[in-house]
């Protein structure tokens, strides 16, 4: 496993994407017992490779497009109505391992996981899950989970806000660093959008002015005749 998460992070790292660097410390967080791969060096990269660009593809996702209005499943109002029917007050904006992984929650989610299977493809393969929904996939913030308990925890937190502070975050991010020189030209092309505005007024009013000034000149010449 060692070996896979390392060569895992040497791959993260020769990407440029900001998601990426993040992900680096991922691998780390993949933690299942040796016997779960057999041992086979293949298996474990396999799967570390796969699980971190789930992740880095999900989290560009939420990132780049108002997560209220993401679909992630075919299934997904069946996936948060059954999830939020079992676990109506789990918190889901930072979640408590405990609630998760004990003894006596896996009791809980095991037959909700199990309700999608052949629905869900791979309904139980491994998948990195966020803690605290507003930060990204950092080591400390990241456990294994599940892929269907992956989805019902993250359709509940894009149907009930609790991603949007990612997408919000990496939107004023990106605003702030667009250069000045573009912001300065939007910022002139404004002003001098609202300087034709005040000349179009003004050339109104004095075409105004000219025609009353042209109507009293007709009357007075049909007057003096």
């Amino acid at each position: 496993m060692e070996a896979a998460t390392a060569t895992a992070t040497a791959t993260a790292t020769e990407t440029d994407e900001p998601v990426s660097r993040e992900l680096v410390s991922v691998a780390h967080a993949l933690s299942l017992p040796a016997e779960s791969y057999c041992n086979d060096p293949d298996i474990e990269m396999a799967w570390a490779m796969r699980a971190m660009q789930h992740a880095e593809v999900y989290y560009k996702l939420i990132s780049s497009v108002d997560p209220q209005f993401l679909k992630l499943t075919k299934v997904d109002d069946q996936i948060y109505f059954e999830f939020r029917e079992i676990f109506e007050k789990l918190r889901i904006d930072v979640l408590d391992p405990e609630e998760l992984k004990s003894e006596l929650a896996k009791e809980k989610w095991r037959p909700f996981c199990l309700k999608f299977d052949g629905i869900i493809e791979d309904f139980n393969y491994g998948t990195l899950l966020r803690l605290d929904c507003s930060q990204g996939y950092t080591e400390e913030n990241t456990i294994f989970a599940p892929r269907i308990q992956f989805f019902a925890i993250e359709i509940a937190r894009n149907r009930e806000g609790y991603n949007k502070a990612v997408y919000t975050s990496v939107q004023s991010k990106g605003e702030e660093k667009r250069p000045d020189k573009e912001r300065e030209k939007e910022a002139k092309s404004g002003g001098e959008r609202g300087t034709d505005k005040g000349g179009e007024k003004e050339n109104t009013d004095k075409g105004e002015k000219e025609k009353k000034a042209d109507n009293k000149i007709n009357k007075g010449s049909v007057t003096a005749v």
